[in-house]
């Protein structure tokens, strides 16, 4: 196996994956900590306001410099939402050292500024520049505020806050605008010493690795200062409490939009090791591809949906099914939708679709080794889980995957939410009392 990992310091994690497909390695430092409405808003500038400068290299401006004299080296860093986790990431790319045209400790140099960007701010008066928090305020403003732009996008983060309402995972990642007015360069630095002190660090190396690497961030002298930790995250289980059906919530959102946007949340009862396994080629048979129940019944034969697939969310046990409608279809594609999950239960499915289900995973997780992102995406994401698999052990539990095991869960899922996002006056009160005498006469 191409994957090593080692804890240098109690909560710090160093993980290193070999491989000479790329003429580039990749380092990326990834702080894990639980999402909570009091916090998010703060851990998104804190990522935002980083990369502004450092006591070492006071500006951006300067740090592109440096980055450039690097041979072009790049850097990046945002923030994800990683089941009940919020997750600050940073990224530096830069030439694999043989490739340069003489030798240099290029890798050393990486690792100085990657860990200077992230564990040695630029600090005055006891709290972050002033004029880099206010102006990463603004943009992490702008941000939240556009999110209504992207109709599609919105209506999907809409779902997720009312099927995950006061629960983490409802919680936007960028936080909230009414938070960010209230956050002084003090508080935001007090934030920031307290998440370093407390927050699950993994570092990631990927490429053609020199092999003092451990021994090169052991002796950094960031790392040398940070705490031994018992970090703070959530563990994404593969198996989750026993969930119980309950009330499907119907949320209807009126706006100046020319299509709407169906969004529904798939509840999934998962009670056993290899059951998200199992999932994933259920989601890919409802909803994964052009072979797809969605995709073929709600797009093609009726003509209901501009877009119409589903996603399965393996930190949470949930499944969204996502379609863009002509808004007075909103009944037969509601209608049509919950005919294919019923069918799902019944086992209406052929050895085919398990097959080109299968195939399709299959495919993309071979896919994963062949970016440098994607396979540390892969390998943070087994570290955040309670059991870790190989892409190869991975491909193996897809394999074998039966159609009993599918028809057996697939009577373990229901709906949770249904979202709608249409146009003012579109949608009368009648509609909506219709909407819902389906939903209960139609339950699965």
């Amino acid at each position: 196996m191409n994957y090593t990992k080692k804890e240098v310091k109690k909560g710090i994690t160093v993980h290193n994956i070999v491989t000479d497909k790329f003429k580039t390695n990749l380092y990326a430092v990834f702080l894990a900590i639980p999402l909570s409405k009091e916090d998010v808003t703060k851990n998104a500038l804190i990522t935002a306001v980083l990369r502004r400068g450092t006591e070492n290299i006071k500006t951006q401006e300067e740090i592109s410099k440096k980055l450039e004299e690097m041979y072009g080296a790049s850097f990046d860093c945002g923030v994800e939402k990683t089941g009940d986790n919020q997750v600050l990431k940073f990224y530096l790319e830069a030439l694999n050292e043989k490739f340069l045209p003489e030798k240099e400790e290029l890798t050393k140099r990486c690792i100085e500024i990657l860990f200077d960007i992230i564990l040695n701010p630029l600090v005055e008066n006891n709290g972050f520049k002033t004029e880099y928090v206010e102006g990463e305020k603004q943009k992490i403003k702008e941000i939240i505020e556009s999110k209504i732009d992207n109709k599609r996008a919105y209506a999907f983060e809409r779902c997720i806050e009312e099927m995950f309402k006061n629960e983490p995972y409802g919680i936007y990642k960028y936080g909230y605008v009414e938070d960010l007015e209230k956050i002084t360069p003090q508080d935001l630095y007090t934030h920031y010493k307290k998440l370093i002190s407390e927050c699950k660090m993994d570092i990631f190396v990927s490429g053609e690795i020199d092999n003092r690497i451990n021994e090169i961030i052991e002796g950094n002298a960031e790392i040398q200062k940070l705490n031994d930790r018992d970090a703070k995250y959530c563990t994404n289980k593969e198996i989750s409490a026993n969930k119980e059906k309950k009330q499907e919530k119907i949320v209807e959102e009126h706006m100046q939009v020319e299509q709407g946007n169906l969004v529904i949340g798939l509840d999934i009862n998962c009670q056993k090791p290899n059951e998200k396994y199992i999932a994933s080629v259920y989601n890919a048979i409802l909803g994964g591809g052009a072979n797809s129940k969605l995709f073929q019944n709600v797009r093609e034969k009726n003509s209901l949906a501009y877009t119409a697939g589903s996603t399965f969310r393996r930190q949470k046990n949930v499944i969204f099914i996502r379609c863009g409608i002509e808004i007075d279809k909103y009944e037969k594609a509601l209608s049509t939708i919950k005919e294919q999950i019923t069918d799902m239960a019944d086992g209406n499915f052929t050895e085919e679709d398990i097959n080109n289900s299968k195939n399709l995973i299959i495919s993309s997780i071979k896919s994963i080794s062949a970016e440098q992102d994607a396979e540390i995406t892969y390998y943070y994401g087994q570290e955040l889980s309670d059991k870790f698999n190989t892409l190869d052990e991975y491909i193996k539990n897809i394999e074998a995957v039966t159609r009993e095991d599918i028809t057996e869960l697939a009577k373990e899922i229901w709906i949770d939410t249904i979202y709608f996002l249409c146009r003012f006056g579109d949608r009368s009160k009648s509609d909506i009392d219709n909407t819902r005498s389906l939903i209960k006469t139609r339950t699965v």
